[in-house]
């Protein structure tokens, strides 16, 4: 029988501890959250005829870069629209003329907002709403259509005057 020393068994102690420790924060990094509240932000609105698979905490980007998170998003009970807010970096000011789309990474990957600067030298206050959106595309729907010939944009020939030689019947 083997004898067990307390050494032995804090230093296997100790090891896995600092391994659940390692995957913790791995799992944060990997996910690209920040500890704590992540520094000082301010909210944005947006209001989107559809938002798709768009969840809270997806990013919102400005050319692939992440700016903010999305914080809520819930249904305007009398435009039935879906306001989305969004928690952005106070280290950004937006212009006031700036619009928002929803997009997705890939083919299927995850949706987020994404947006555009204008040029108007005013910027979004906290708690504005942002004017310009565009909603998500739905792909099996847009795939459905051109299966289906529902995409076709093609006109057919249009009919033209019988020349006189067709109409001739005197033979």
């Amino acid at each position: 029988m083997a004898i067990r020393s307390p050494r032995l068994e804090f230093a296997v102690g100790a090891f896995l501890l600092l391994a659940l420790a390692s995957l913790l924060v791995l799992a944060f990094v990997s996910t690209n959250r920040k500890f704590g509240d992540g520094g000082a932000h301010y909210s944005l609105r947006a209001r989107f005829t559809s938002v798709g698979q768009l969840r809270p905490q997806a990013p919102v980007r400005i050319g692939g870069v992440t700016i903010g998170r999305v914080a809520s998003i819930r249904l305007d009970p009398t435009r039935f629209d879906a306001v989305v807010t969004l928690d952005i970096d106070s280290a950004y000011a937006l212009p006031a003329d700036t619009s928002a789309g929803i997009y997705t990474s890939g083919l299927l990957g995850e949706s987020y907002v994404g947006l555009q600067p204008g040029g108007d030298p005013d910027t979004l206050k906290p708690g504005q709403e942002i004017a310009f959106t565009q909603p998500a595309v739905d792909l099996i729907q847009l795939a459905g259509k051109y299966m289906f010939g529902g995409g076709s944009t093609a006109n057919p020939a249009p009919a033209t005057a019988p020349t006189p030689a067709q109409t001739d019947n005197t033979q």
